[in-house]
């Protein structure tokens, strides 16, 4: 088994920034990437960015794209997620979750555990 546990969550003006970290525990050996998704209220859950456990392959959703920098600390086995440029339509509850299959990066249904998700209101 994985543990994931997000923080970093908060409220904030649009234009403003948030770093979310996801620490994980447990089994890490097993996984390969991890990525970060969002529920928005009333929405299903998309995905935001992707990093493989080593570090390598980064991949955004269009829609942050230029803004947010997902990255990890090997020695913490720490996963961030930096948001800059924050717009009111990034509200949502962000959640990290973990994979061990290779592919599936962008597919919530292909990760095999989650945290608990941490809250981001952007206000206009």
């Amino acid at each position: 088994q994985v543990q994931l546990v997000e923080s970093g969550g908060g409220s904030v003006q649009a234009g403003g920034s948030l770093r979310l970290s996801c620490a994980a525990s447990g089994r890490t050996s097993s996984i390969f990437g991890m990525g970060w998704f969002r529920q928005a209220s009333g929405k299903e859950r998309e995905f935001v960015a992707t990093i493989t456990w080593t570090g390598t392959l980064p991949y955004y959703a269009d829609s942050v794209k230029g803004r947010f920098t997902i990255s990890r600390d090997n020695a913490n086995q720490t996963v961030y997620l930096q948001m800059n440029s924050l717009k009111p339509d990034d509200t949502a509850v962000y959640y990290c979750a973990a994979r061990r299959s290779l592919s599936g990066a962008t597919n919530p249904s292909r990760y095999d555990y989650w945290g608990q998700g941490t809250q981001v209101t952007v206000s206009s």
